[in-house]
């Protein structure tokens, strides 16, 4: 194990905000910043300072109250061209911001300067100096992003690293090389990082060397490892890799494969068993799906389907995973579908506290009527929650609830508004509740209309809620008489539960996903 540690620097509020359909809030972006210092990142970017309202509202109530580990960043640019540092209005945003570090962008590509910031080669070196040493000089902490460095050091790379000592010079306690376009490859990264750390080395500089990367080519991770690899020593990205165009470095999957691939210390081991659960946080505080397919977080991450794979999996663990899912807060998972075999489904039936025999003829009766029911378009690779009704269902003695009779729903337009309304009929041992409810679609008004009648004998459900609901057309080419599923996400307090239902009605579908979730709610 190398004593080597590698420094983690956040720009989820910042840079991860750039991206499309990410919008955070400041009181979102303080409970992101707060989670992040609670687990020991080593910085954490606040944002812009005095681009918004709502980057300088999260510095003041960080001011108020300080992270407790994370070294809080203000993010800005060198001043203008041929303007004065003290008269720069965004230099001017970051010291009113309070932030104890400053991080400066700063052109480091000859191409740039000239067609973007519009001055000369010269003039941009004495916007970084100046800059950087103004911020120093007042006493702050200042990191040097130096943007579009690889590009630049492939067009002239005397400038690009000129550009970068220059920061050095005047103080900069990280020279940052980024990938700004996410154009390049590893081995263009090797080449940079190798080369700015021998320049910083030949200029008796204390500068440390920092890596940062996009997405554009599904590379920012692999580029951020090779800078690591080839001596950077500070690793910048987002939670999910969140970030502008394709995104950024993703820094859960990066810390993660420093640490288990590379041996390479930065996180605590704590920390990292948290980042399934730190992912998905930030991906709802987001109100983004998470990828069911991303890296070591994902639901899908450790998610074994085959039959020969599953087999093999219960023979041992770690037949198919490359690390224990438990070491980032996952878990494997057994998925059911047309493609299962027994020990699919006896896996998946041990999951919710059912042993089911694998000889006994009503098991595999229920491996063939699960290929049947897919066939007919169900899936319930995401709908565990329906699998299990699936399962309960066949159980011996098992009896349920409550059946629905009948079911009505009406949409109307009236004037410039629409309205739904649904009526239900429910059995309950023999007694039946008629009951009605709006809503502002049919399905909404019948999930109403069910827990309404429901509730009164079995209160467990005053607390569901319906959190998503996915729409899937089968066979489009049949138009609208296609058969539907239907996917619906319930939950209560943190726990969520998904269910399917599939016919050729998108109301009927909707209902036989509703019934199962609400059923499984009070089984659970």
């Amino acid at each position: 194990m190398s004593a080597r540690k590698i420094v983690v620097y956040d720009t989820t509020l910042r840079d991860g905000a750039q991206g499309p359909a990410v919008s955070f809030s400041a009181a979102d972006k303080e409970r992101i910043a707060r989670l992040l210092d609670r687990l020991g990142f080593d910085y954490v970017e606040g944002g812009f300072p005095g681009s918004n309202p709502k980057d300088e509202e999260l510095f003041a109530r960080l001011a108020a109250q300080p992270l407790y580990h994370a070294r809080l960043a203000a993010f800005g640019a060198t001043r203008r061209a041929n303007g004065r540092c003290e008269d720069d209005a965004n230099l001017n945003a970051l010291i009113e911001s309070g932030s104890q570090v400053w991080t400066l962008v700063g052109k480091s590509d000859g191409w740039q300067v000239a067609n973007v910031l519009q001055t000369t080669n010269n003039e941009n070196l004495a916007m970084i100096e100046e800059s950087v040493a103004y911020g120093v000089g007042l006493g702050h902490e200042v990191i040097f992003d130096a943007e579009h460095f690889f590009d630049g050091y492939a067009r002239d790379a005397e400038y690009a690293i000129e550009a970068c000592l220059s920061a050095a010079r005047a103080g900069a306690s990280w020279v940052v090389l980024c990938d700004t376009n996410g154009g390049s490859t590893p081995d263009a990264i090797r080449d940079g990082v190798e080369a700015m750390r021998k320049a910083l080395a030949e200029a008796g500089s204390h500068a440390r060397v920092g890596i940062h990367t996009h997405n554009d080519c599904e590379l920012a991770v692999a580029n951020t490892l090779a800078g690591v690899a080839a001596g950077a020593d500070m690793v910048q990205g987002t939670i999910n890799g969140y970030g502008e165009r394709c995104g950024n470095a993703n820094l859960v999957s990066v810390v993660a494969n420093l640490a288990l691939k590379y041996g390479l210390e930065s996180l605590p081991a704590s920390s990292i068993a948290e980042f399934s659960e730190l992912s998905r946080t930030v991906a709802e505080i987001a109100n983004l799906a998470l990828p069911l397919q991303q890296p070591f977080v994902g639901y899908g991450a450790f998610a074994h389907k085959g039959g020969q794979h599953v087999a093999a999996v219960l023979r041992h663990k770690d037949a198919y995973q490359h690390i224990d899912p438990a070491i980032v807060g996952n878990e494997a998972r057994v998925l059911v579908s047309e493609l299962s075999g027994r020990g699919n489904v006896l896996a998946k039936a041990r999951e919710f506290g059912l042993e089911l025999d694998r000889d006994d003829p009503q098991t595999r009766w229920l491996v063939q009527h699960l290929k049947e029911l897919e066939h007919q378009g169900y899936s319930y690779e995401a709908a565990d929650a329906s699998f299990m009704m699936l399962v309960r269902r066949l159980q011996p003695g098992y009896t349920a609830p409550w059946t629905v009779a009948d079911f009505t729903t009406q949409v109307r337009k009236n004037g410039g508004s629409v309205h739904a309304e649904a009526t239900v009929k429910v059995d309950v041992g023999g007694t039946v509740y008629h009951t009605a409810a709006s809503g502002n679609g049919p399905v909404n008004a019948l999930d109403a209309a069910l827990r309404k009648a429901l509730s009164p004998r079995f209160p467990l459900l005053e607390d569901v809620s319906l959190h998503d609901y996915k729409v899937r057309i089968l066979n489009g080419d049949a138009g609208t008489a296609a058969t539907t599923r239907v996917l619906v996400e319930s939950g209560r307090d943190t726990k969520r539960w998904t269910t399917v239902g599939c016919s050729t009605n998108i109301i009927e579908a909707s209902l036989l996903a509703l019934v199962d979730s609400l059923e499984y709610a009070i089984l659970d």
